[in-house]
């Protein structure tokens, strides 16, 4: 037995030699070795991936920035707007100037706005797409109008949301019907009648607002002279806050189906919109913020720049707040809603120039109160007979030209001789309030 167990200690010793005098490796051993490497290979591609991922990140954001701000023509006028910026500064006797400078750096950010919400509407579908171009258009006269409450200009602050309206319902609208009309000239443009008729609704509540403050204080009918009113217009705007949430509830929730876009257009909302993604949904909604920002602040510009520019060209301040501070203020709208009408997204162009409307009247005017009755400053929706009889009139003619739930060129060219009437009549208008903004 011993002899036995020498033998195979000798041979054991004679497959070490031969073998290079070491054991052969386990296969935990192996094994773990192999782990190791794949961890190694692992993390080297992870390494390289995340490089990878940065690289087109980079290139992702300035393809972003080729599309929106080198490829429209239009973008030789941005320069205009830090213009108006360094000549505000540089010189106090060029309010004029300023005036003019902030309107021409407006524009190309107006339609950039446009087109950004027109990507985004791509990925939201029309109705969202109204809604987001509307607040994001109406966020230029929200910021000048609580900039004016601060200071106390609450005749400016009526006058520039009343012109926003004016010009929204009549000059944006008609716009863009005559535009579709001539890009469509042998057939009627069709849209969602429902819709229409339910904005339609909320802008006769919002002119109802408004009227009754008016003929309280005009018939001398108050309980409190002076306050009776602006109780009553603090009441009305709650109300009017609620009763426009309740149309975004049953506008997005509730009632979807009645706000769809009609049969032929839902149709035609297949490949073609597919290529027309340029930018992805995150940069529209990055490009909007942006793009909103810098309107705002030019038209922060836009509006200390008024006196001066009254007294340069000659204009009543109530002429300039009504007729061309809103024009500028909806030039967001106006480009965005001839672009949709063009390419015949009707449902889309309602959202925008109606939509804005309801969103002024209903929204933004009523938040004006609230917020002036936080800071102590009376602001009422005692718009004055003129400005009220006005709103009234263009409600019932736009309510008129939407009942049919078709567009054609020459609707959009009676509400734009329409608007040439409203804003002849407000220049040869004197304001009851010139004598000071405050009431």
């Amino acid at each position: 037995m011993m002899g036995a167990e020498k033998a195979e200690l000798g041979m054991e010793e004679l497959e070490l030699e031969e073998g290079g005098g070491s054991p052969s490796p386990s296969p935990m051993t192996a094994a773990g070795k192999m782990q190791a490497l794949d961890f190694e290979h692992i993390g080297s591609l992870a390494a390289v991936a995340e490089s990878l991922s940065t690289g087109s990140k980079w290139r992702r954001a300035l393809t972003s920035v080729r599309v929106v701000i080198l490829q429209a023509k239009i973008n030789v006028l941005l320069p205009f707007g830090p213009l108006a910026v360094m000549l505000h500064y540089l010189s106090a006797n060029h309010q004029g100037w300023v005036f003019l400078f902030s309107l021409i750096g407006i524009t190309p950010l107006a339609e950039r706005l446009g087109y950004a919400t027109e990507q985004l509407a791509l990925y939201t579908g029309p109705t969202i797409g109204g809604l987001l171009n509307a607040t994001f258009g109406n966020a230029t006269e929200m910021i000048i109008s609580l900039y004016a409450l601060k200071n106390g200009m609450i005749r400016v602050v009526q006058q520039s949301l009343l012109g926003s309206i004016l010009s929204n319902m009549l000059l944006v609208l008609g716009c863009a019907f005559f535009a579709g009309g001539l890009v469509h000239p042998s057939r009627d443009q069709v849209f969602n009648k429902a819709s229409a008729v339910v904005n339609s609704g909320l802008l006769l509540m919002a002119v109802l607002g408004l009227m009754f403050p008016a003929v309280l204080h005009f018939t001398h009918s108050e309980v409190q002279y002076g306050k009776s009113e602006v109780s009553l217009s603090r009441f009305s705007s709650c109300i009017m806050l609620v009763a426009y949430a309740s149309y975004l509830f049953f506008q997005l929730k509730s009632q979807r189906s009645l706000y769809s876009p009609i049969g032929e257009q839902e149709e035609e909302v297949t490949e073609d919109e597919e290529e027309e993604k340029e930018i992805t949904q995150g940069e529209a909604i990055c490009w909007l913020f942006v793009l909103t920002i810098w309107i705002s602040i030019l038209s922060g510009y836009l509006v200390d720049a008024i006196q001066g520019a009254s007294e340069s060209l000659n204009m009543p301040v109530a002429f300039i707040s009504v007729i061309l501070l809103p024009i500028v203020g909806n030039a967001a709208e106006h480009a965005s809603a001839i672009m949709f009408a063009m390419k015949d997204k009707l449902d889309i162009t309602l959202g925008v120039a109606i939509g804005s409307s309801t969103q002024i009247s209903m929204f933004v005017i009523p938040f004006c109160v609230v917020i002036g009755w936080i800071m102590g400053q009376q602001m009422d929706l005692n718009f004055q007979l003129f400005e009220t009889a006005t709103l009234f009139i263009t409600v019932l003619v736009v309510a008129f030209m939407l009942q049919e739930g078709t567009s054609n060129y020459f609707k959009g060219l009676m509400l734009i001789l329409c608007y040439l009437i409203v804003a002849a009549s407000f220049f040869v208008h004197v304001d009851p309030d010139s004598t000071g903004d405050n009431k």
